[in-house]
């Protein structure tokens, strides 16, 4: 056979030659991602030899430095060693993970609960593992992307709808009969800070025979009267099917979890590929989060702390005319619109010593970009009046007020 018959126009890396907006962008001074921090301080980090307050972070209780969890952390670090070196289902399953999993099943009053290795394969896990051949899973636009690609992974069709929007749901759902059905939503909306319509959800899932799970992950510490979560806020838990959630914020680890009855449960144990084909969560991060627990569920100051800063920041940059979006929480973001104006600023404020994080395209429609300013319980008074101020100067600058 002639070797041109062999050849082809198209090679698999001409999109990676040609993908060069990255560097265009860090040739301008204003490529925001990958900063290297050196040294972290709570809410003060080092980035190119620098202090900043950390704007920007998911540390809603700011306990990644407390002492009970670094204290745990290290000694199961010394007990365990430093990994299991396997899948939950074969040999990676420690007394620790069983520990943890039984108090947050406690914790969101749920019978039984299994523990991931990050937050994104507990999304990718519960709905790949639940959402099988004629079931379908009904999305929210809005939805975190772990959510829409647990989607994609599973063997059922998938619905979006219109954030929010409960006729729309309802109209698509009645589209669907006679087939199993989930719903599942964000409880707390990770760029734009507004809370998920439990009551409104769970009126229409019961109506039309359809599953309701909720994804924690900005909600678990921030909301609910024991920091219990979004379905614990509207006093629904016991009524919402599924929960999820990460470690990776308020509980100041990595991992993920599922909790919901103690038959589905069993089924993901046996059914979840990213349960039973990623080895498990490391005995450090798996001691540091039930120390976490611990103090979320003892130290209920910090959570007053955390809503305190929340209203003063939120109420800052309004003052000042920054369109904060319908953020009820500590995400506020800050709309701009143009990309380009978008980066500009996010860079006038890291150059005045604040961390914060822009968020542009496909994340948002090209003209909805944003900084996303997140606020922890252990921020000062001073360092949330001193970044309002600044960013108050530089938004003036620029025209975004």
């Amino acid at each position: 056979m002639p070797t041109n018959f062999l050849q082809t126009d198209v090679t698999l890396f001409d999109k990676c030659r040609q993908f060069t907006r990255a560097d265009e962008v860090k040739a301008l001074g204003l490529y925001p991602y990958f900063r290297p921090i050196s040294e972290s301080e709570d809410t003060v980090v080092v980035i190119e030899g620098r202090k900043r307050i950390m704007l920007g972070s998911n540390n809603y209780l700011g306990l990644t430095h407390h002492p009970k969890v670094l204290e745990a952390a290290g000694r199961a670090l010394h007990t365990y060693g430093s990994g299991c070196t396997g899948s939950r289902f074969l040999n990676g399953t420690l007394d620790l993970h069983l520990q943890l999993e039984a108090a947050l099943a406690d914790f969101f009053g749920k019978e039984d609960c299994i523990v991931f290795s990050t937050g994104y394969n507990a999304n990718l896990g519960l709905i790949s593992g639940l959402v099988g051949r004629r079931d379908v899973v009904f999305l929210d636009k809005l939805d975190h992307a772990s959510i829409v690609d647990g989607a994609k992974m599973s063997d059922g069709d998938t619905v979006r709808f219109n954030h929010g929007d409960l006729a729309g749901l309802e109209r698509k759902l009645d589209q669907h009969p006679n087939v199993g059905k989930m719903v599942i939503v964000d409880g707390v909306y990770s760029m734009e800070g507004d809370i998920a319509d439990v009551p409104g959800l769970l009126r229409v899932c019961k109506s039309r025979g359809a599953a309701l799970a909720i994804d924690d992950a900005h909600s678990l510490g921030v909301l609910g009267p024991k920091g219990d979560g979004t379905a614990a806020h509207f006093g629904l838990s016991d009524e919402v099917d599924i929960i999820a959630g990460t470690f990776s914020k308020s509980l100041a680890s990595i991992g993920g979890f599922v909790t919901a009855s103690r038959s589905v449960i069993n089924y993901l144990r046996h059914h979840s590929r990213p349960l039973i084909f990623t080895a498990s969560l490391p005995p450090s991060n798996t001691a540091g989060v039930l120390a976490a627990l611990e103090v979320l569920r003892t130290d209920t100051e910090r959570r007053e702390a955390l809503w305190a800063n929340t209203r003063r920041l939120q109420q800052g940059f309004r003052e000042l005319g920054f369109d904060t979006g319908p953020s009820e929480t500590p995400i506020v973001p800050i709309l701009i619109g143009p990309l380009d104006k978008t980066l500009v600023m996010w860079r006038k404020v890291f150059d005045v010593g604040v961390f914060t994080n822009p968020v542009v395209p496909p994340a948002v429609p090209p003209s909805q970009c944003r900084l996303r300013t997140s606020v922890m319980a252990t921020h000062t008074a001073d360092q949330i009046d001193y970044c309002i101020e600044s960013i108050g100067k530089i938004g003036k600058e620029l025209g975004v007020i």
